[in-house]
């Protein structure tokens, strides 16, 4: 099975985690909106950021979204 396009990263103090891969750009927007608007991930104090990448076939990542939490974050680029 060849490798999903599209992925999102949770950022922390322990690096970054993929918690979804997407077939498509809409699917992939659509959870990266939902995931910016979870409850959960405002409060949680540990999630940095959130991270919507789009891969290539060899094997280098383009960030196509930021969202940061907390007092701090940017927030979308």
């Amino acid at each position: 099975m060849p490798a999903l396009p599209f992925a999102i990263y949770t950022h922390d103090a322990w690096g970054a985690v993929q918690v979804g891969a997407f077939a498509t750009l809409a699917e992939a927007q659509a959870a990266f909106s939902a995931l910016c608007a979870d409850p959960w991930y405002q409060q949680d104090g540990g999630v940095k950021g959130l991270e919507l990448v789009q891969s290539s076939a060899a094997g280098t990542n383009q960030r196509l979204d930021w969202h940061g939490f907390g007092p701090t974050s940017c927030n979308r680029r």
